[in-house]
């Protein structure tokens, strides 16, 4: 298949491009193994004293305690549950966001507007401290109220986005079979905007579980908080280094499933679309004042049936 944008590579282009690409991971992997050893060289303090290097296992016999693994787990939990509200709260806020933006009538769309693009310049660590220290509602609500508000004003956008990419005979064919513009947007509009635009929203929910860690600022006991301060205040700066490592390992983890996540919704909603393709095949014939060819075309995959 020919594009228009570029000449399509020929035999010695691929073959420059596979060597590029060799020789870059090759660099990297180099960097990645130069960093790890370097890191564990052992290294001279300022009074002259020989301190092991971040690999050995004087660093890392800490782990040995159950204690430990506690601390990271209950840090772990307290940031899943602070995500996991703030994410309810952020589609709830979201989903009236959209309605709100993409309301017919300026007298809404227009305050919604304002207080959407305040929301989304107002940095999230903040909005956090300033809910704590005006409205006094402890480090875990603030935490989850700024973050459910911030998220909630990307995802309404997001929303709006994929509502306003609908084709106009959606919502005309919605009103053509009597239901008001509200029922509309509910039952027609809004259920395949939602769908088109769930990985963004996924995608969205993954930054809102990395911005938990904001929380560490507020006093709340998130996994940041609890293995990166707490832990190393207690064992010692010795180990600052391990409990940093352990920290990201675990962060990863939770931002990698998600995202993960993410791409499998993306593959399994990707060819699902919100209205009739041309090559769908209906039983029996149609005609273009036919009221089911309207219903079908406004609920595609929704329909709930022909009318008797």
């Amino acid at each position: 298949m020919t594009s228009v944008l570029y000449d399509v590579p020929g035999p010695k282009a691929r073959a420059r491009s596979r060597v590029i690409s060799i020789l870059g991971i090759v660099l990297i992997a180099g960097g990645i193994v130069a960093l790890v050893v370097v890191l564990g060289l052992p290294k001279e303090s300022a009074n002259g004293a020989v301190q092991p290097g971040l690999w050995d296992a004087s660093r890392w016999d800490v782990f040995n305690d159950v204690q430990v693994w506690r601390t990271l787990g209950i840090g772990a939990l307290n940031t899943l549950r602070m995500a996991a509200v703030a994410a309810v709260f952020a589609l709830i806020i979201g989903i009236l966001f959209s309605f709100g933006r993409a309301a017919d009538s300026a007298w809404v769309r227009v305050p919604t507007t304002v207080v959407l693009e305040f929301f989304r310049g107002m940095p999230v660590l903040l909005m956090m401290l300033f809910i704590l220290l005006v409205f006094s509602t402890g480090s875990f609500w603030a935490g989850v109220s700024a973050l459910a508000v911030y998220n909630g004003a990307i995802i309404g956008e997001a929303l709006r986005a994929g509502i306003k990419a609908l084709p106009s005979g959606q919502r005309e064919a919605g009103l053509a079979i009597g239901l008001t513009p509200v029922a509309t947007r509910f039952r027609i509009e809004f259920p395949q905007a939602f769908r088109q635009m769930l990985p963004i929203i996924i995608a969205q929910l993954v930054v809102l579980l990395k911005d938990t860690s904001l929380a560490f600022v507020v006093g709340y006991n998130e996994l940041l908080r609890s293995g990166n301060y707490n832990l190393s205040q207690f064992f010692g700066n010795r180990y600052q280094f391990s409990f940093f490592f352990v920290v990201l390992v675990i962060y990863l983890a939770m931002n990698l499933s998600l995202s993960w996540l993410a791409r499998v919704i993306a593959r399994r909603t990707g060819s699902k679309s919100g209205g009739v393709t041309p090559t769908e095949k209906r039983d029996g014939p149609t005609k273009p004042g036919d009221p089911n060819l309207v219903y079908s075309n406004a609920l595609g995959a929704q329909s709930t049936g022909q009318p008797s």
